[in-house]
């Protein structure tokens, strides 16, 4: 009875000793197979993290970007609004410029109005003075060549005195403001003498 006991043991022992080593083994590899699937999760994470981080400073970027474009706008929109902040009531002002110059033509070169006159023309050339202060300047094209941006041409007149295209009236001067048109000077513009066929 021992013996068939000792038999058993005997092959029993090996036989547990390889199921504990597969077992072992079997630990083994999953263990290993979790440290690589840790591994493949771990690097995935930081590609994605790495991602994240990219599009965050792009998105950064831009954010930037777009407020320096807000900022110049604003800059502008101030500096627009310091130069030509006076635009509405200097064309309100020209009105009065324009009656002080009529006063002026109607006064005449008579002795009895020329107090008159030169109290208007003292008053036009403060009027003026005051004008030119906030950059509105008087646009009078007298002799000068027509100008489609600062110039309305009213009529256009055969002279044989200018040459052509030539302003050789004013109507009523224009004005500017910081270099920008506030009111067109409409003139009368020459258009040359009639050409004379000397065969006919």
């Amino acid at each position: 009875m021992s013996e068939e006991q000792n038999i058993q043991d005997e092959i029993q022992n090996p036989a547990e000793e390889q199921v504990e080593a597969t077992e072992a083994a079997a630990e083994e590899a999953a263990e290993g197979a979790n440290e690589q699937t840790g591994e493949e999760a771990l690097t995935s994470l930081l590609e994605a993290a790495q991602q994240e981080i990219a599009d965050l400073k792009d998105q950064m970027l831009r954010v930037q970007a777009e407020m320096q474009n807000v900022r110049r706008r604003a800059e502008a929109d101030v500096e627009k609004a310091h130069k030509f902040g006076v635009e509405k009531f200097a064309n309100e002002m020209l009105g009065v410029a324009d009656n002080l110059d009529r006063a002026l033509a109607a006064a005449g070169d008579d002795e009895a109005t020329k107090p008159l006159r030169e109290g208007v023309e003292m008053t036009l050339t403060g009027f003026a003075a005051g004008l030119a202060k906030f950059k509105v300047e008087t646009v009078d094209p007298m002799g000068e060549t027509f100008n489609p941006e600062l110039h309305q041409a009213m009529s256009m007149v055969e002279s044989a005195e200018a040459a052509p295209n030539t302003v050789i009236a004013v109507m009523q001067k224009g004005y500017t403001l910081q270099g920008r048109l506030l009111r067109p000077a409409m003139v009368m513009v020459s258009k040359g003498a009639p050409q004379i066929d000397e065969n006919a």
